[in-house]
């Protein structure tokens, strides 16, 4: 068994086009010995987004704190804490942080991209 704090995972800012007020936590992935999933840790401040993108693998997303719109081609949804969300592979989907604070949240998914 593994053992981290949050305190000690450093913040990468996300610079992908189109992303803005938004960093990222790398928890666990690969190279932590996690060889099927990566734990992230999304913080997305006021007038943050992540623009309608695709991935061919799923999302499983838990809401932490703040409130989002998270979308699809086909809808929109507030997700608050508490939410767990299920993006399957392949739905273009977004988000944008909707209120005053930050909107933070878990995203894990399957074989990691980093490690």
């Amino acid at each position: 068994m593994k053992r981290k704090n949050i305190e000690d995972v450093p913040e990468e800012e996300v610079t992908i086009e189109g992303v803005k007020k938004t960093r990222i936590q790398w928890i666990w992935t690969k190279a932590d010995g996690a060889p099927n999933f990566a734990m992230r840790r999304f913080i997305m401040e006021p007038g943050g987004e992540i623009p309608l993108h695709n991935h061919p693998w799923e999302h499983e997303i838990y809401v932490l704190s703040g409130e989002g719109e998270v979308y699809t081609d086909k809808e929109r949804i507030i997700a608050q804490p508490g939410d767990a969300l299920f993006v399957p592979p392949d739905e273009p989907h977004g988000y944008v942080n909707t209120g005053d604070e930050p909107f933070i949240f878990l995203c894990m998914i399957p074989k990691p991209e980093r490690g």
